[in-house]
């Protein structure tokens, strides 16, 4: 590494400094660093970023819909909430709620604005509130087959890296009853805020299952009797005529690269939305809530009512 060459100029002294401004051995001496009012929120020494973790996975939670999701989950563990004044006098019921679960474990401060944001991000949409949290506990891909009904729907997301696009998928995986989602523990995006907050929610009520190998996972569903169905685009069986009954699992690759070889091998059918030309594929995010719609869709026109599983 090259050294700074020095640039000749004489370093900038502040003229005639009063020497009652200066410490000991005429060093300048240093303000003393006040404490935070309690019950405010201390401004970090650096810009946060939601998506910066903690060595225990801690990340900032952010927006309306994400912070009272996360409080409403009996699962979730927070610890530390900001809140503008309007905040806390619209999401009053809520947050006593959360002071009387949670108690002294949980900090509730009044912020501004510009305090949240040097948390969560400059770029964030925090709405006034955001929660620091460690991530969920991952649940094991068999609980999620114990518990598995005769019309269950699944999701698996072979390499979905994009957060906003596994945020997206976890909203509507919410909205249309879906069971779980299938991610690899490499290859995905961690749980972050920009991932809470384009789920709006899904996050806390959807299990989001972790596998070391989705090819094996894609094994033990079929076992479980699990249809594995492969989106893409060079499907040969359209996804409005499809047969949508039972079990089904909708796998999904990520956009540019598609599904994996291996994934492949593992689908009983392949499916496809008919697009005009020009437009080969969808968004991934896109394509999984109208799967997500036409299982929903199946299943009302056979039971009248929408799949909760």
């Amino acid at each position: 590494m090259s050294r700074r060459k020095p640039s000749g100029k004489r370093p900038f002294r502040e003229p005639h400094a009063d020497p009652a401004d200066r410490g000991e051995r005429g060093r300048p001496s240093r303000p003393e660093r006040s404490r935070p009012e309690r019950g405010r929120a201390e401004r970090p020494r650096h810009s946060g970023s939601a998506e910066r973790q903690g060595q225990d996975g801690r990340y900032w939670i952010y927006g309306h819909h994400a912070v009272m999701a996360a409080l409403a989950n009996p699962r979730r563990r927070l610890i530390r909430l900001l809140a503008t004044a309007d905040a806390q006098r619209e999401f009053a019921g809520p947050l006593a709620a959360a002071r009387a679960r949670y108690g002294e474990r949980l900090a509730i401060e009044r912020a501004s604005r510009d305090e949240i944001a040097a948390h969560v991000g400059p770029e964030a949409v925090h709405q006034g509130i955001a929660a620091e949290a460690l991530p969920l506990p991952s649940p094991e891909l068999e609980s999620i087959l114990a518990g598995a009904e005769a019309q269950s729907t699944l999701l698996a997301l072979d390499q979905v890296t994009d957060p906003h696009n596994v945020g997206a998928i976890l909203r509507s995986a919410a909205a249309f009853g879906a069971a779980a989602v299938i991610v690899t523990q490499h290859h995905s995006p961690p749980e972050t805020g920009s991932l809470a907050k384009a789920a709006s929610g899904g996050l806390e009520q959807v299990p989001l299952v972790r596998v070391a190998n989705l090819s094996q996972a894609l094994q033990a569903l079929k076992k479980a009797g699990f249809w594995c169905l492969g989106l893409a685009a060079e499907g040969a069986e359209p996804l409005a005529s499809a047969n949508l009954d039972g079990r089904i699992a909708v796998v999904l690759g990520a956009e540019g690269g598609g599904l994996r070889r291996r994934t492949r091998e593992q689908c009983d059918r392949w499916i496809k939305m008919p697009t005009r030309p020009g437009l080969v594929q969808l968004n991934v995010s896109n394509a999984a809530a109208i799967a997500l719609y036409e299982r929903a869709r199946a299943m009302c026109s056979v039971t009248g009512e929408p799949d909760q599983a």
